[in-house]
């Protein structure tokens, strides 16, 4: 089982890394990166700091994939910025890889996800999920989490997730399971086995089912 990790650096993406290297089902693992991962012989690592995600390579080539690819507004600097991470690039990936033969598709989007939503984030998300419907993916799962709990990188951290994890944690127990916050570990682990051995079909994972 060949399975190739879009954002595997990023705060959901490192724990699909982990798990999927300790997986005895995961045979290679492909996951192109900006700044190079720790040697694996299960990992082959693609690095390019411009974009690692070439058009053509014959790692493309995969059986499942996880995307966790995903930025902000503020962090890419204008909303055309961002839809062209948060859009652009995972389609690019979906075809991609839909193209080289890949029948499993397991992306994290969000939690009101919406093409006609009037908020950019959403409205992207949502778009993103209608146009991966489009490709004839034998199995496509959707997970849909609430906000993202865990600890970033040093550099990559963000301080509006941190703030409101914080306050997801003194009001949490106060609130419906699907507005408390999903670890990134139980995103990464329903992603990875969507990507392994989802069923066929569409499949949308909402947050309070998310563990």
């Amino acid at each position: 089982m060949r399975i190739l990790i879009a954002g595997a650096t990023g705060l959901v993406g490192r724990h699909v890394l982990r798990l999927a290297l300790a997986d005895r089902r995961v045979t290679a693992i492909v996951a192109p990166t900006r700044r190079a991962l720790p040697v694996h012989p299960k990992l082959t690592n693609p690095v390019s700091k411009d974009s690692p995600y070439a058009d053509a390579a014959d790692w493309w080539a995969v059986d499942g994939v996880v995307c966790t690819v995903g930025t902000t507004r503020a962090d890419a600097g204008s909303a055309a910025a961002f839809r062209a991470i948060d859009l652009d690039l995972q389609l690019r990936i979906a075809r991609r890889t839909r193209a080289a033969g890949a029948e499993r598709f397991a992306l994290t989007s969000s939690m009101g996800a919406d093409p006609r939503s009037r908020f950019l984030y959403l409205r992207t998300k949502g778009e993103l999920e209608a146009a991966l419907a489009g490709l004839g993916w034998p199995s496509l799962t959707i997970v849909r989490p609430g906000a993202i709990l865990g600890t970033r990188d040093g550099k990559d951290a963000r301080i509006g997730e941190q703030v409101g994890a914080a306050v997801l944690k003194l009001i949490g127990p106060l609130l419906p399971r699907a507005w408390r916050g999903n670890p990134a570990e139980a995103i990464a682990r329903t992603l990875l086995e969507a990507a392994i051995a989802g069923p066929p079909g569409e499949h949308f994972i909402k947050a309070d089912r998310i563990g």
